[in-house]
């Protein structure tokens, strides 16, 4: 085997060709200061065979300190992981100006490849980290680890001499250890790795299950192209649930606490007609039963006792399950499971509330057939809610819709309606009671 060249001063084109593995070594360990001269003269081609080979943050600094043709190179001639590494640790302006820039068969596929689905783990993952050998010494592991501007990190991920991820390294076992011992030693078998379109729901599942502090993301071929640390995911989570929230009462998931008042009008219009068209159908109901109330105008008093108590039972039942839903607690093929148990709370629950609420209007109104009325609604509202609560985001779940979108009208608009129908329908059938 050849000696290896000295590449401080100048790196040679045809070792780069030729031993492009051990010129990225060489290049590792490297300090940044010195790759300017060492780079003066390199042949693109060349180079881009080697920075494949570098880790994510050293392939970066590799490419910054190329002239601004020889970067437009670089990513022509590229592999795709290599590229797609680079450019998604760019920022946008940067990222936007070199893509301009490049010949449109390869600017169209680099965008292509760039287009990770929302919430998947190619969004998520950050190409920030750093990559050692399994023969490496400890100490070399850790004068890299020093070189790199990462921080927090708490495994260093070991790939083989084309790049594939080959194990993980704790950093505690790593500062426990000799400088003379390898990582071969400490490497542990990476249990799971995800691709690039790995979605939010399984990344989560997966991190649960491991109990791991980041999971590696690889391509096809299994080379490491970036990492899904567990703050990253939370704040993914977070924002989603956050959104989330936001469409639950109609509001954009765009809208901010300072955004214009003109942009918060246009998002929160067409949610508030949609609403109101559900307040008139509640109106119709309440309309049916009109002589009812006007004979017997204590029954006008109570409605919203029972619609409000339906509206919060129903309200309950629906976040457990878009919880149940969204953690994959729960599959669409528990409906049945989900649903007896929301009957089972809502019949008890009412049970309960029948009591309470009877005694209590019988104690105001001394009219037990007015007592009657109001418990039986209250069993039977708090039913329809239990069953509308969890049957409704399993079932826009099941035709392809975003259950936080439209469940809470939907939900809204049963309850109300089971509510009074209930209430109103009692009383007319018990009138002669009241």
């Amino acid at each position: 085997m050849a000696a290896s060249p000295d590449i401080e001063h100048s790196i040679p084109n045809e070792y780069l060709r030729r031993h492009p593995v051990a010129a990225a070594g060489q290049i590792e360990d490297m300090p940044d200061r010195a790759l300017g001269d060492a780079l003066h003269g390199v042949d693109s081609a060349a180079l881009s065979v080697t920075m494949e080979y570098l880790s994510p943050v050293k392939a970066l600094t590799v490419f910054a300190l190329l002239p601004h043709s020889q970067q437009l190179e670089v990513l022509d001639q590229a592999p795709p992981r290599l590229a797609v590494t680079l450019l998604t640790q760019l920022a946008d302006a940067d990222r936007d100006s070199l893509l301009a820039e490049l010949r449109p068969v390869s600017r169209d596929d680099l965008k292509r490849l760039l287009s990770f689905p929302e919430d998947s783990a190619g969004r998520l993952m950050s190409t920030a980290f750093v990559t050692a050998r399994a023969e490496m010494t400890v100490e070399q592991a850790l004068k890299r680890l020093q070189q790199s501007a990462i921080r927090g990190a708490r495994s260093l991920f070991v790939v083989t001499g084309d790049g594939r991820l080959d194990g993980r390294v704790d950093i505690q076992d790593l500062a426990l250890a000799t400088p003379e011992q390898t990582l071969a030693t400490l490497v542990a078998p990476v249990q799971e790795a995800v691709g690039t379109r790995t979605n939010r729901e399984e990344l989560v599942e997966l991190l649960d299950r491991s109990r791991q502090d980041s999971v590696p993301v690889v391509d096809a071929e299994g080379r490491l192209m970036g990492v899904v640390r567990y703050r990253s995911l939370f704040h993914a989570i977070e924002d989603v649930a956050t959104a989330d929230l936001q469409k639950m009462v109609g509001v954009s998931p765009e809208e901010r606490a300072l955004s214009t008042p003109g942009f918060a009008i246009r998002r929160r219009l067409p949610w508030l007609h949609i609403n109101l068209l559900t307040a008139f159908l509640a109106a119709f109901v309440v309309g049916l039963f009109e002589n009812l109330i006007a004979q017997f105008t204590a029954l006008a008093i109570l409605l919203p006792v029972v619609a409000g108590q339906s509206g919060n039972a129903g309200a309950q039942a629906l976040a457990v399950t878009m919880r149940g839903l969204f953690l994959r607690e729960v599959g669409i093929r528990q409906w049945r499971a989900v649903l007896g148990k929301e009957v089972v709370v809502g019949l008890i629950n009412g049970l309960v509330l029948a009591v309470t609420c009877g005694l209590a209007v019988f104690v105001w109104s001394s009219s037990v057939g007015l007592a009657l009325v109001i418990a039986l609604a209250m069993i039977m509202s708090m039913l329809a809610a239990g069953v509308a609560g969890s049957l409704v985001p399993i079932i826009l779940t099941r035709l392809g819709q975003d259950p936080a979108t439209a469940s809470s009208i939907i939900l809204t608009t049963i309850t109300d309606v089971a509510g009074f129908f209930s209430f109103l329908g009692t009383a007319l059938l018990l009138s002669f009671m009241l």
